[in-house]
């Protein structure tokens, strides 16, 4: 038990990676204009995170799950490995990337590796989310920033009391912003590991059970509180004032756009009352926050005008996006021949 143990340690660096790069976007706006502290910020962050995770975490980890079903636990050890020193590099450089691509890479260099096919319905419906999703935030800013301006050019209210109230706004919504990536983004850290797991349902009296999966979200959630208090502060500084110099209130517009599009792709009860409207949904797939950042600040540029948007900066980010994923395949597909043929563990069931 403590080796199947020990391969899951690549699933909690994954998380940990996650937290100090993805989840700092939540309140890399927030922190980067001042008005809510670093200490703060990971707190709350590191808590609804946990309680997203938990309570609304199944949806995109099963769609993820179905990319690569990885039975070998050494197999998605080294798999959540590879994505996670993929974003562990990135971060390194000062770029907010995608954990979400690194994942899916990974699992693509596993299933060349394996000589598994990939089911494309599946990818199709993760890879065209990754294009909508700074599309859509971007649209969610625009049109969240005209109706802020609106509202401020037609209240009368103390300035004092505005800046308590865009404080108290910046941490319901990063609040928000955290549950939602606890319920969208886990699965990049535990959905390698759902086939392989080697937890079992814990009953707890006659009544509570703790299932296998519950155990699974609860250290993968964990994970990224981790990683939000310990290493997130740079990303968040990056995100915060180095694309896009921002004030309080369209700092607050970014959390909200981005943290909408995140809830937008991980909401089975959103799903499942489209489907009973017979109206379009979008697929429960795990998105980027940093996407959604990216593209609500871009937004946000956009709409004054884009004069004073850092387009050097952005540029270096998308080429990190596009780099996310042929890094994680390549380095997966590497990793996983090592670990089979020079530690001599069966990857391949």
């Amino acid at each position: 038990m403590l080796a199947k143990l020990f391969y899951l340690s690549s699933g909690l660096f994954m998380g940990w990676s996650l937290g100090a790069n993805d989840a700092a976007n939540i309140f890399g706006t927030a922190v980067g204009t001042k008005m809510v502290r670093f200490t703060t910020a990971a707190i709350i962050s590191s808590v609804f995170i946990l309680l997203g995770a938990l309570y609304s975490g199944g949806g995109t980890t099963g769609t993820l799950g179905s990319l690569g079903v990885i039975r070998a636990l050494p197999g998605a050890f080294t798999v959540s490995l590879a994505a996670a020193l993929t974003i562990m590099w990135m971060t390194k450089a000062g770029l907010p990337v995608s954990t979400s691509q690194a994942i899916v890479g990974a699992i693509l260099g596993w299933n060349f590796f394996a000589d598994f096919s990939t089911d494309l319905s599946i990818l199709y419906r993760i890879v065209g989310a990754w294009l909508f999703t700074p599309i859509l935030a971007a649209l969610f800013s625009i049109g969240l920033y005209f109706l802020f301006r609106h509202i401020l050019e037609n209240i009368k209210i103390h300035l004092f009391n505005l800046d308590r109230l865009i404080k108290l706004s910046l941490i319901l919504a990063g609040a928000f912003g955290s549950y939602s990536l606890g319920m969208n983004n886990i699965a990049n850290v535990i959905g390698v590991f759902t086939t392989a797991s080697p937890f079992v349902n814990i009953q707890v009296g006659d009544y509570f059970v703790i299932s296998g999966m519950q155990q699974l979200l609860f250290i993968g959630a964990a994970s990224i509180a981790v990683g939000v208090i310990t290493f997130s502060k740079n990303v968040m500084m990056t995100i915060g004032s180095g694309i896009y110099r921002l004030s309080p209130v369209t700092a607050l517009i970014v959390v909200l756009s981005s943290s909408l599009v995140l809830f937008l792709f991980a909401s089975e009860s959103l799903q499942a009352g489209l489907i009973a409207l017979g109206l379009p949904t979008l697929p429960l797939v795990p998105v980027s926050q940093s996407q959604g950042v990216v593209g609500a600040i871009a937004g946000i540029g956009i709409a004054k005008g884009g004069g004073n948007v850092n387009t050097r900066l952005l540029g270096k980010i998308v080429v990190g996006w596009l780099l996310t994923p042929i890094s994680a395949g390549v380095l997966s597909f590497i990793s996983l021949f090592i670990m089979q043929n020079v530690f001599m563990q069966n990857v391949v069931f």
